[in-house]
């Protein structure tokens, strides 16, 4: 895990306890799972290009897997570590982001719950996508 990947996991678990928002993206008035990686990304100093017109529920996932690659993500696979991205499928035609603390424990953005949570997620499906931070990114941690 790198410096970067261990700052980013702090500043998504810093965001427990905000409220739910669809389209949220900001911690006074809520967040969604993209909200939430957004804001963590911003909190380390990184400009955030977010996606627009999507809904609770969608059957096109491609504006999903591009906020991760503008915004500095990269593909990966192999075991969870911590500040890993996941895209997960909770449900028919829901798309939704976890951030890893450790291989079975996420920050997100919980929609039922109305607020961000850290949740123990053990027996789940193998995820849709699974991202990184770009290693080379510049980053102001990193300067």
């Amino acid at each position: 895990m790198t410096i970067a990947a261990e700052q980013f996991a702090g500043a998504a678990e810093a965001l427990v306890g905000t409220r739910f928002r669809l389209h949220g993206r900001c911690r006074e008035t809520g967040l969604d799972c993209i909200g939430l990686v957004g804001s963590a990304l911003a909190d380390c100093g990184l400009t955030v290009r977010y996606p627009r017109g999507y809904r609770l529920r969608n059957a096109d996932i491609s504006r999903w897997l591009e906020f991760a690659t503008a915004n500095g993500l990269y593909g990966c696979g192999g075991e969870t570590v911590r500040g890993d991205v996941l895209l997960i499928r909770p449900g028919p035609a829901q798309h939704h982001l976890l951030v890893a603390l450790e291989p079975d424990r996420f920050v997100h953005a919980h929609a039922g719950l109305r607020r961000v949570v850290v949740q123990q997620l053990a027996a789940m499906a193998a995820p849709l996508a699974h991202w990184r931070l770009q290693p080379e990114l510049e980053t102001p941690w990193q300067r």
